[in-house]
């Protein structure tokens, strides 16, 4: 399933995404209540004003639902799988590890007050 170009702009309004992503205005309007990081913007009237990452991520969610065939459930769950792997490899953070770390060094520190007490 080939993606079309998206425009250079800031935001789209919903009718332009549909267009974009060739489903309906409520499909779309139905894929931000199922899947939390679809959240666009509104403007002051209620309008909702989708970014370019946005844009990308319905792309994403249409591949999935459409040619991978995956429930909206399992997309929801594949695209927070693949957030955490991303936002792990871009931040390096491993937090079971950092855990470990925090607790070595709390020990090691109390350690060390222990040992200056003594002196």
């Amino acid at each position: 399933m080939k993606t079309p170009p998206i425009p250079d702009k800031l935001f789209f309004k919903i009718g332009e995404v549909a267009e974009l992503a060739g489903v309906d205005q409520h499909v779309l309007r139905y894929w931000e209540d199922e899947i939390e990081s679809l959240k666009p913007k509104k403007n002051k009237s209620g309008q909702r004003l989708y970014q370019r990452r946005d844009v990308e991520l319905i792309f994403e969610i249409k591949k999935l639902l459409y040619a991978e065939k995956f429930t909206v459930a399992g997309a929801r769950k594949k695209l927070k799988q693949n957030k955490k792997k991303e936002t792990q490899l871009d931040i390096a953070f491993d937090r079971e590890g950092f855990v470990e770390w925090k607790e070595e060094i709390k020990q090691d520190l109390k350690s060390i007050l222990s040992a200056l007490d003594k002196n």
